[in-house]
């Protein structure tokens, strides 16, 4: 971080529930997930297990740690990345806490991670057979 970050609020922190998750959104790229912890450290990172995509927004916070909803992989708030014997990390933001209310880097939201994308579900597409 540069002394000349400008930080954005995205939240109050008691809009973060104890153990919990708030998404923030953003115009390009997926939402970034806030977290707080129970002893009221506050962590976001991109709302995307490394594994298959799953929101990590969805998932249950424990510790400095949240399980993906869909594989329950263990996913550090810190760090972003998997506790092994997982592996794989999801892209971090940086988190400013001033006077009760969130910040998030500006740069960061409008510009880091934005090219991940989550897989999306459904049945699988058949090709079509030449004639």
């Amino acid at each position: 971080m540069s002394l000349h970050t400008q930080w954005t609020p995205v939240c109050r922190v008691e809009d973060i529930p104890v153990l919990g998750s708030r998404t923030v959104r953003r115009p390009v790229g997926l939402d970034v997930a806030v977290f707080r912890d129970a002893a009221g450290g506050v962590f976001a990172l991109l709302d995307r297990c490394p594994h298959k995509g799953g929101p990590l927004s969805q998932g249950i916070v424990f510790d400095q740690r949240v399980a993906c909803p869909l594989h329950n992989w263990t996913i550090g708030l810190a760090d972003g990345c998997a506790q092994a014997p997982d592996e794989g990390c999801t892209p971090r933001f940086a988190v400013r806490v001033a006077d009760g209310l969130v910040h998030l880097d500006a740069r960061e939201l409008a510009t880091h991670a934005t090219d991940p994308t989550r897989p999306v579900a459904g049945p699988p597409t058949r090709r079509r057979e030449s004639a």
